[in-house]
């Protein structure tokens, strides 16, 4: 009896923490809504917002199940003191706070709640990653608010669990208390699965992170996921990834994807290289001396669209563009999200299969045979990596020397100062690396920059930015956000701009009869809008420079991504029949789909590929509007994607091999 009493006293102040939770989720999603608004699409009304709400409040019925189950077992069933139940409170009201804060800053840089760029974190440079917290998005000041929030909820959750419980009913009888019981645990089990799927007994009548997005608003399905969900989506994605799973990769179709990839259709082989082989067509200009792929970090498209014009931020790279000597390409796709994506795409020649290669034990075990480095020495060349940075991170270094890089060079190397969180400033990197140039040989150099990344912290004043410029030009663009802080963030992108356009002069002057290859590791962290076409939040440029380029020496706006530059600066320098492996065709017979982790863009449309979201490419011509058939663009982009990613999954979980792994 003395057991019932406290289970009955326990389980109405669970079911107070309970709703506590539940209510301060719903607070903090509305009042995100609120502050975010700018965000939120024109066409969203009451309607929608309220929609979001309620499929919000269902959904964080989970998440506060989740908390209340820890104080149900420990205090209400275990006996424990009550006071662990203020605890429990206390502490959920303590994360849910910060997370809460930390949630603006995140959805600013990439239009998301929580994601997996979360995930990415823990591979990145923690130090780093805490020192741009505090000098680029305020942690001490939202730490601070969040205390205070926090202690407004002790506050209202103390005085909520103090209130007298209902007392346990009469049961003198054995038959009470056995039919109290039993009807108390089947109360409590169909609350707990009426929680569990979030509003419903069944999954199928449920609510859960991947169904929740049941408005026609991305914000508004955003904020659908308390911030306790949006993390535990980010763990499912990334548990999919170890498993392998993304969209498109199936291995039961590798032999038909190998087809799909190869240039003999025909291949019936039970090993992929075949498949992958691709021969040379011939010299299309003389062999460079030295040739420069530079990653620009976060150089996004977009500020080189002639609507944006007037905010001069990347009049260095147009200036390039304008001469005869350089090729340009606006349909073209990054690897991925992040730098590691970009960097490893580059350097095995993988497209991005939610797999971190640059920590599988395959790639230090031997090279792809779709790696950069090897055709590239087979051609004459040395492989060096610059990096603005330290070598040791996300273990960029370690994974390209064992790709077959000649040589990792980090800030610490070339003895720069450290001038940033992630490193050196991009002015250094070039310096050194063309001072290096004296006495090289023949070099291809992949340049990965820092500067462009939080926190913005360059002294833009002293390196000849006008900001004040920038913001009145903002302020001419609708749904800019924040526009001081885009301005200084533009400041960045104009300072990486002006550098790597110095270099390449400086160096094409030194060596005239190099080639440059300019595109960005991503474009994400840093939109035009709140409301950013899928073009302008993805896309990143292909530039090509330098001896013997022409604006006629690849098709017109040719259709690519970052594994294609590899194969594309082969076909312009190898010999006839020069073989070389490549899960991508070069740009010179382009598929016609370039992608990442999660779009693609073809000549005609962007899209994104795990939807049907699709959109018309700012440049295409009025008149070719009435020929771009959707579906027929959709289909091709999802087949050339399928194949190539699940090609790419194999290589790196099986190997080369189309059968029993163990003969690899």
């Amino acid at each position: 009896m003395k057991f019932l009493k406290r289970f009955f006293d326990g389980v109405q102040r669970d079911a107070r923490l309970f709703l506590f939770v539940l209510i301060l989720l719903e607070i903090y999603r509305g009042l995100f809504i609120l502050f975010m608004s700018n965000y939120m699409s024109e066409d969203s009304g009451a309607a929608q917002i309220f929609s979001a709400m309620f499929a919000g409040l269902r959904l964080s019925l989970k998440t506060a199940g989740a908390v209340t189950l820890i104080s149900f077992i420990l205090v209400t069933i275990g006996g424990l003191k009550s006071r662990l139940r203020l605890f429990i409170g206390i502490l959920a009201s303590l994360i849910f706070s910060l997370l809460f804060m930390l949630r603006f800053p995140y959805y600013r840089a990439f239009q998301s709640t929580f994601g997996m760029e979360v995930v990415q974190g823990f591979h990145d440079d923690i130090w780093a990653i805490i020192v741009t917290m505090f000098q680029e998005y305020g942690i001490l000041w939202r730490f601070l608010v969040a205390l205070i929030l926090t202690i407004i909820c002790i506050a209202a959750l103390s005085r909520l669990l103090l209130i007298k419980t209902f007392p346990l009913p009469v049961l003198d009888t054995k038959i009470k208390k056995v039919g109290f019981s039993v009807g108390s645990v089947v109360v409590i089990l169909l609350f707990g699965l009426f929680v569990r799927f979030g509003g419903s007994f069944t999954y199928a009548s449920g609510i859960n992170w991947e169904n929740a997005g049941i408005t026609t608003d991305d914000f508004l399905n955003e904020c659908i996921l308390d911030d306790a969900q949006a993390l535990y989506r980010a763990r499912a994605m990334a548990k999919r990834m170890e498993a392998g799973e993304i969209f498109g990769v199936d291995a039961n179709k590798i032999l038909e994807s190998a087809q799909i990839v190869a240039v003999n259709k025909e291949l019936t082989e039970k090993n992929l290289a075949p498949y992958l082989e691709r021969k040379a067509a011939g010299e299309r200009i003389q062999k460079p001396k030295h040739i420069f792929i530079i990653l620009g970090e976060t150089f996004m498209q977009w500020p080189m669209l002639g609507k944006y014009d007037e905010l001069l931020i990347a009049e260095g790279i147009k200036s390039l563009i304008a001469e005869e000597n350089c090729y340009y390409s606006r349909n073209f796709m990054p690897n991925g999200n992040f730098t590691s994506t970009a960097i490893t795409g580059l350097v095995t020649g993988l497209p991005d299969v939610n797999i971190k290669v640059n920590y599988q034990a395959r790639t230090y075990d031997k090279l792809y045979i779709t790696s950069m480095a090897a055709p590239l020495r087979e051609l004459g060349y040395n492989v060096d990596f610059w990096y603005g940075g330290m070598p040791s991170w996300d273990s960029i270094a370690k994974m390209s020397l064992a790709q077959g890089f000649d040589n990792f060079y980090g800030y610490p190397d070339f003895n720069a100062p450290k001038q940033t969180t992630w490193g050196t400033k991009d002015e250094n990197l070039f310096n050194a690396l063309l001072a290096h140039l004296v006495d090289e040989p023949p070099t291809v150099h992949l340049i990965m920059t820092t500067t462009n990344h939080p926190p913005y912290n360059l002294d833009l004043a002293a390196e000849g930015y006008d900001i004040n410029a920038i913001t009145e030009a903002l302020k001419k663009i609708p749904n800019v956000d924040d526009v001081n802080q885009l301005a200084i963030e533009l400041g960045h992108y104009w300072y990486m701009d002006e550098v790597i356009t110095n270099f390449i002069r400086a160096a094409s002057e030194k060596f005239p009869e190099s080639i440059f290859v300019v595109t960005g590791d991503h474009a994400i962290r840093c939109d035009p809008s709140t409301h950013p076409t899928i073009f302008e939040h993805q896309s990143v440029p292909f530039v090509l420079y330098g001896a013997g380029i022409t604006k006629e020496i690849l098709p017109p706006d040719a259709v690519g991504d970052h594994i294609s530059i590899v194969p594309t600066i082969i076909e312009l320098i190898a010999p006839k029949d020069f073989a070389y492996y490549s899960i991508a065709p070069s740009l010179f017979n382009s598929d016609g789909v370039g992608f990442n982790t999660e779009t693609f863009v073809t000549s005609k449309v962007a899209g994104e590929i795990d939807s049907d979201v699709m959109e018309l490419l700012p440049h295409v011509a009025s008149n070719e509007l009435n020929d771009v058939n959707l579906t027929d663009e959709r289909a091709h982009a999802i087949e050339i994607i399928s194949a190539m990613r699940t090609v790419a999954w194999w290589m790196i979980m099986k190997g080369l091999f189309l059968g029993d792994e163990s003969a690899n």
